[in-house]
C-alpha cells in the first residue's frame, strides 16, 4: 500500500497538483470547494483524462497511435521551451500594454463576460493570422498534421508559437480594459475547455451538445476547424464563444454530408516528428528559393498558404469558394 501511495503521489506531483496531496494529508476538504482547488483538480482531470484516452487507442484503435507518439515527443519539447516564453511573454505584455488601456475594469462577474468575450477576440487574431499568413501556418501547422483528434493535438504546437499567440492575446485584453486578475482567470478557463474540445470520437462520439451548439463551440465544430475538406478549410477559430466566427463569416457547422478528413493538405508523413515539426518550414524554403525576385520571396513569408507567384494559387479561401459555388 505505501508503494502505490508513493506512486500516487509521484503522479500528483508530475502534474503539478501537490495541493490537492496537501489537503488530502491534512483532511482539509474546505480546500476542494475553493478557487484554487477546483484549478488543481481540473489540471489533475485533463492529464487523467488524455492517459484514459491513450490506453483506450492502445487496445481499441490503434491506427492512433502515431499521433500519440509525435505529440508526446512535442509535448515534451515544449514543455522545457515554449511555457518558459510563454509566460515571459504574458508578463511583459500585461506591463507593458496595460498603461495604454482605454479604461479599466474590475473582478466581478459582469466584467468576467466582458473578458471572456474580448479575449475570445485575441484569440481569434493570433489564430486566423496563423492560418493566413505563411510563416505564421509553419508555427500553426503541427496543430494540424494529425490525422485523428484526440486530446494529445492540444499540445502540439510548434514552440514559437506560445509567445506569439500570447502576445496578442494579452496585447488585446490589455488595451481593452481586462483586468489582470480576470485575465489569469480566464486563461485557466480557455486552456482547460481548449484541450476538451480536442476529445476524440471514440470518447464523445458526436460533440454537437445539442442547443448549447448556438452558443458555443463544441468539439464538433473544433473538429470541422481541424478538417481539410474543402468545406471546413479556415472555419471555427474560436475557442469557447464562437460570437467572432459568427460575426466575421467563418463559422461553419460540422455536415453528415461530408465527413470530415483531418490533417493537412500537403503530402506529408503524420508520424514523423520532424516532418510535422518542421516540414512546413522546408515547403516555405523551397518556395522562397525558387521565386524570382526580392518581393516575391517577401510574399512567401507573408501571403496565405496556397499563394504562388505563378498566378495559381491555391489558398484555402480560393479552394473553398470554389467548392462552396460548385454546390
Amino acid at each position: 500500500m505505501d508503494f502505490l501511495n508513493a506512486i500516487l503521489e509521484e503522479v500528483i506531483n508530475f502534474f503539478g497538483a501537490s495541493a490537492i496531496l496537501d489537503a488530502l494529508k491534512t483532511e482539509n476538504y474546505a480546500f476542494f470547494k475553493s478557487f484554487d482547488g477546483i484549478v488543481s483538480c481540473i489540471f489533475l482531470a485533463l492529464p487523467i483524462l488524455l492517459i484514459a484516452e491513450f490506453f483506450i487507442v492502445l487496445f481499441k484503435e490503434r491506427v492512433q497511435l502515431k499521433t500519440y507518439k509525435v505529440n508526446f515527443i512535442i509535448i515534451v519539447f515544449n514543455r522545457m521551451v515554449g511555457r518558459a516564453l510563454s509566460l515571459g511573454t504574458i508578463f511583459w505584455s500585461i506591463g507593458f500594454f496595460q498603461e495604454y488601456a482605454l479604461f479599466h475594469t474590475s473582478y466581478t462577474w459582469y466584467w468576467f463576460i466582458y473578458g471572456y468575450i474580448i479575449w475570445e477576440l485575441g484569440s481569434y487574431i493570433y489564430h486566423y493570422f496563423g492560418h493566413k499568413v505563411r510563416l505564421l501556418w509553419c508555427l500553426h501547422s503541427p496543430h494540424h498534421a494529425a490525422e485523428t483528434m484526440n486530446l494529445s493535438v492540444n499540445q502540439a504546437h510548434f514552440f514559437l508559437e506560445f509567445p506569439y499567440a500570447d502576445l496578442i492575446r494579452t496585447a488585446t485584453c490589455m488595451l481593452l480594459g481586462v483586468d489582470p486578475k480576470l485575465f489569469f482567470s480566464i486563461l485557466i478557463l480557455d486552456i482547460t475547455y481548449a484541450t476538451f474540445i480536442h476529445i476524440g470520437e471514440h470518447i464523445v462520439k458526436k460533440g454537437q451538445f445539442g442547443f448549447l451548439g448556438n452558443l458555443i463551440l463544441t468539439p464538433s465544430h473544433h473538429r470541422v476547424h481541424h478538417g481539410k475538406n474543402p468545406l471546413y478549410m479556415d472555419t471555427n477559430f474560436c475557442n469557447l464563444l464562437n460570437i467572432w466566427d459568427r460575426v466575421f463569416g467563418t463559422y461553419q457547422s460540422e455536415e453528415k454530408s461530408h465527413p470530415i478528413e483531418f490533417g493537412i493538405t500537403r503530402e506529408m508523413d503524420s508520424g514523423s516528428f520532424m516532418d510535422v515539426y518542421f516540414g512546413e518550414f522546408k515547403a516555405l524554403y523551397k518556395d522562397i528559393s525558387h521565386a524570382p525576385g526580392i518581393k516575391n520571396k517577401l510574399l512567401y513569408l507573408i501571403m496565405p498558404p496556397g499563394w504562388s507567384h505563378t498566378g495559381e494559387h491555391q489558398t484555402a479561401k480560393i479552394v473553398r469558394n470554389q467548392f462552396l459555388n460548385q454546390q
